[in-house]
């Protein structure tokens, strides 16, 4: 098995693609600590080596955040673990241990307002996020401001305020007049 690796803006964080589907359709994941990894065979196995602070898990990709340490002394244990992963034949996740719903909030006379920002982020942004191992979810719009959650690679990355403010922002306010800003959760 060959795991390709790639940087991504965030230094903290290297993206790793298996080759293989990793969710396949499912939504991303995000573990932050170990705790909340009790539910993933395989984030758990990754939050056993020292220095992994965050495991993000999208449809055909693995995004590992460290804490301390080198990545030329983290890398072949992350490996390790995810080629030692798929060879067991486990589950990525336990659906019955994870929720993977992500409540928003919006008043319901935007709906149709909302729609739209849904449905812009999944077609325009989310798959631009995605290359460079992170994601986007909407959280909810009041207001004229949009809210969104970043994860993976994209949570604590020096260039995501150029991201959403520059990018995001700019992209939602040409589509929808009504959008005044983006904020992140």
């Amino acid at each position: 098995m060959f795991i390709q690796t790639e940087a991504t803006p965030n230094p903290a964080t290297l993206k790793f693609i298996p080759g293989r589907p990793v969710l396949g359709e499912e939504d991303a994941i995000e573990f932050r600590d170990p705790a909340e990894s009790e539910g993933s065979p395989l984030a758990h196995r990754l939050f056993e080596i020292e220095g992994v602070r965050g495991v993000f898990l999208g449809s055909d990709f693995i995004s590992v955040t460290k804490g301390e340490g080198e990545w030329q002394h983290l890398k072949p244990a992350i490996l390790g673990a995810i080629m030692e992963h798929y060879l067991s034949g486990e589950a990525m996740t336990d659906a019955r241990r994870i929720s993977m719903t992500a409540t928003s909030s919006s008043p319901p006379e935007d709906a149709e307002t909302v729609k739209t920002i849904k449905e812009l982020l999944d077609t325009r942004v989310r798959p631009a996020v995605a290359q460079d191992g992170g994601d986007i979810t909407f959280q909810g719009y009041r207001d004229g401001v949009v809210f969104l959650h970043m994860r993976g690679a994209c949570s604590g990355c020096p260039s995501s305020t150029a991201t959403l403010r520059h990018g995001i922002e700019n992209l939602l306010r040409h589509f929808i007049p009504e959008v005044q800003e983006v904020r992140p959760i």
